[in-house]
């Protein structure tokens, strides 16, 4: 039998027991010379096979079965990664170096090297051992070329740099696909990806050259690229689109309920042209509120499994960026039969509900229909009127009375949604204005008036309503589901809320929407009222699209959908096309749907964070080309978040930068997780947040999106002579972390638990595996010695 089965079978026999290698060794007989030579190399092969292991004394023993998961990688710009197994469970931290070259969102296999200690504060962390699936197979970037002498020496033409951050390498191009121009813009499709023989660099061709550097919102191209939302319909799409009449046919109205008599209007933006939604109003002779909320019919347009449909499943949602929308169906549609543009027949579905003064839905009725608007209002047109401008008034007076009895209405449903527990989140949303070449010449902060706020309502009370008719008849649905917060997460806002002195009502597992409520009406008008209410939101879960109904926790709402944009989301679509076929429901339809709906709630959520990823991508490089020009100006902000590493300053304006710890000169500045503040050791300096304080600007880069403050001394300063004295062991600033702290705080990763990683890695050196001592000779002295401990 050879030494390697000998080795294992005596380990098998025993499996949790340990064996210091020469007790090994005796018990195999192999102390000869000869033999414990051969007897140490085969240790170390079977090691590197994971057959064995070695205990943290040096004892030798059967190799445990690793436990191996698959999940879901994502990257981390300074080299580290997560990998998600569930949505559920916390994340795996996966170590730099130890990623085996997985990419962003890349399905990976991972080898769990330790559990994760709640009591500790510590990650489960891992091995990525494999990557299954690769999931970025193309990506957008400048191209770079090469010069002939380069051509001639490498066989490439040039390289790709992606500005995500998550895919650091170069990719190189050959000849053998398009030959863009240099600087130009240019898709690619990955062919080799990064291994052991060539770790930072990936091969490719390109695709399609997007445009030139200089042109015209190519920075904006370039980010819808790179997350592959296009601008272009397909021919076949386009095609069906230019077919819709421009006109609603006359046998298309047949069966349909006739709301053309009501006073029907339309609510939106000025320069609003797809208009999806309008109401119509009445106070009943019992007391009560008829509203009517009348959706456009697109699914009457956009048949199933037509190249529309398809499209626009692929889309799932229009995307709104900075100077432009990328639609989610072709203007012919949106802009067109579509919009409910006034005094022309347009085909809806609606819901008309019978409405208590406080706010209950007593009857609805809900299916196609054809309206006639009155009207085609905007937001501040309505908003004059109800402030009681008599001009508007008068230019407006054929639904005058309809505006004022809707104001009465948007209260009700608003007490009625605060009494159940709703909570209404105050977050700042910036408008970036550009010129007519897409730079940024102004950010302001958006308003909302009463006018916005009662359409708000109205399409609120729809929503909800349309949901609880398919859960009272038991049909399949698509939900917009809202699910009670992670526990780990209301932890820590509660201890947050905490260093401001606030308590919030009930635990992490079982706080109501009402304690939330109350809580953001305690801060309300407080100085960290913006950072608290901001604070809160990140602690909710994300909401999402779901063939299972588990409410919605935001609103309150037990049954919750969305139903009144069909033209800008995918999910209303299929909503309106439900509540068609499923109007006498066979079970052949019944079961149809019920195996249909999980696939499109699943695409339409992924591609709803695909357009939130795009829009923030896009604000935070309009904000720091903005910020360009004000490099070395000074403004005044608000502490919005503080770490170890410094603190983020939001102006009035929105836009945010990072004033680094080591800016801040003539001071040491420590860090009191607590009190979730830097407190200066020698002065007393206190940076806590919601606090104003004075920045200048020093640095802005469109390309990353970073802006960079330096704190400037002010008026607005705060000295508390009693903290000066309290320390935290190892908060003392790092400059030397500036750059990590940036790119790790940046894609929204803990810095303080990687900077600890790297404190707890310089702290272990490299141990040499106690064969290697052995194989020189010290293995003797065997009765005088402790063996170390590996």
């Amino acid at each position: 039998m050879k030494i390697k089965e000998v080795i294992l079978d005596e380990l098998k026999k025993h499996p949790k027991r340990g064996y210091t290698v020469e007790e090994l060794a005796v018990k195999l007989g192999l102390t000869k010379a000869s033999d414990f030579k051969r007897f140490i190399k085969t240790l170390a092969a079977l090691e590197s096979e994971r057959l064995l292991e070695f205990t943290k004394n040096g004892k030798v023993r059967f190799a445990k079965v690793k436990a191996e998961l698959v999940g879901s990688f994502r990257a981390n710009a300074n080299g580290f990664g997560f990998v998600t197994i569930d949505s559920e469970e916390p994340e795996i931290f996966i170590p730099k170096g130890r990623t085996a070259f997985a990419l962003e969102g890349d399905e990976v296999k991972v080898e769990l090297k330790s559990n994760a200690n709640p009591l500790k504060g510590t990650s489960a962390e891992g091995v990525v051992t494999e990557v299954l699936k690769r999931s970025v197979t193309e990506l957008v970037g400048t191209f770079v070329k090469f010069d002939e002498k380069e051509c001639q020496e490498f066989g490439r033409i040039g390289y790709v740099k992606s500005r995500d951050k998550k895919l650091p390498y170069p990719i190189f191009l050959t000849d053998k696909g398009l030959v863009p121009e240099d600087k130009a813009v240019v898709r690619v499709a990955i062919t080799v990806y990064p291994d052991k023989k060539s770790p930072k660099s990936m091969q490719g061709l390109a695709v399609e050259i997007v445009g030139q550097a200089g042109d015209k919102g190519i920075d904006v191209l370039e980010v819808l690229a790179s997350l592959g939302i296009r601008s272009e319909f397909p021919e076949d799409v386009l095609a069906q689109a230019n077919a819709v009449p421009e006109e609603v046919d006359e046998k298309d109205i047949m069966g349909r309920v006739d709301y053309r008599n009501e006073i029907t209007f339309t609510i939106d933006g000025a320069d609003a042209k797809d208009l999806d939604d309008a109401v119509h109003i009445k106070r009943l002779d019992n007391g009560n509120y008829e509203l009517g909320v009348h959706i456009a019919d697109v699914s009457h347009y956009v048949t199933e499994n037509s190249p529309l449909d398809r499209e626009a499943f692929e889309r799932g949602t229009s995307v709104y960026v900075a100077d432009r929308v990328v639609p989610m169906l072709p203007e012919r549609l949106s802009n067109g039969i579509c919009s409910l543009n006034p005094r022309v027949n347009r085909l809806t579905q609606s819901c008309v509900m019978e409405i208590t003064p406080e706010g209950k839905v007593l009857h609805s009725q809900i299916g196609p229909s054809i309206i006639k608007t009155t009207e085609r209002m905007t937001y501040d047109a309505v908003n004059f009127m109800l402030a009681g401008d008599e001009e508007t008034l008068e230019k407006y007076a054929a639904i005058k009375e309809s505006v004022a009895v809707m104001a009465e209405l948007h209260e009700a449903l608003a007490v009625m949604r605060h009494r159940r527990g709703a909570i209404d989140f105050e977050t700042m949303e910036a408008r970036i204005i550009v010129d007519e070449n897409g730079l940024p010449i102004e950010i302001r902060k958006r308003s909302r008036g009463t006018a916005e706020r009662m359409i708000e309502s109205f399409m609120l009370i729809a929503n909800e309503t349309v949901a609880s008719s398919f859960e009272a008849r038991h049909l399949p649905g698509i939900y917009r589901i809202h699910e009670h917060p992670k526990e780990e997460k209301m932890i820590r806002f509660i201890d947050f809320a905490a260093t401001f002195g606030l308590q919030v009502k009930g635990t992490s597992t079982e706080v109501s929407q009402k304690a939330l409520q109350d809580f953001l009406k305690k801060v309300k008008g407080q100085p960290g009222e913006m950072v608290l209410s901001t604070m809160l939101l990140r602690s909710m879960q994300q909401a999402r699209y779901s063939e299972d109904n588990y409410g919605h926790f935001g609103l309150a709402a037990e049954n919750y959908t969305h139903f009144t944009s069909p033209i800008r989301r995918y999910p209303d679509l299929i909503v309106h096309r439900l509540i068609r076929e499923l109007a006498q429901p066979s079970p052949k339809a019944i079961e149809y749907w019920a195996e249909k709906i999980p696939e499109i709630a699943q695409q339409s959520s992924n591609r709803e964070r695909r357009a939130v990823d795009a829009e923030r991508e896009v604000e935070k490089m309009k904000k720091a080309e903005f910020m360009e020009k004000h490099v070395g100006e000074e403004f005044e902000g608000v502490i919005a978040s503080v770490t170890r590493f410094g603190m983020f300053i939001e102006l009035e304006n929105t836009i945010e930068g990072l004033v680094h710890i080591s800016t801040i000169k003539g001071e040491y500045m420590n860090f009191h997780e607590r009190m979730m503040a830097l407190v200066g050791e020698r002065t007393g300096l206190v940076f806590r947040i919601g606090q104003p304080i004075k920045i200048r600007v020093t640095k802005a880069d469109k390309v990353t999106g970073d802006i960079d403050f330096e704190y400037v001394k002010s008026e607005l300063d705060l000295v508390e002579r009693n903290l000066k004295s309290k320390k935290e062991k190892g908060s003392r600033r790092r400059p030397s972390d500036k750059k990590e702290a940036r790119k790790t705080s940046r894609d929204g990763n803990n810095h303080s638990e990687s900077i600890q990683r790297k404190k707890q890695r310089r702290k272990s050196k490299k141990k040499k595996p106690f064969y290697t001592a052995a194989a020189k000779g010290k293995f003797g002295n065997r009765g005088k010695k402790k063996s170390k401990k590996y």
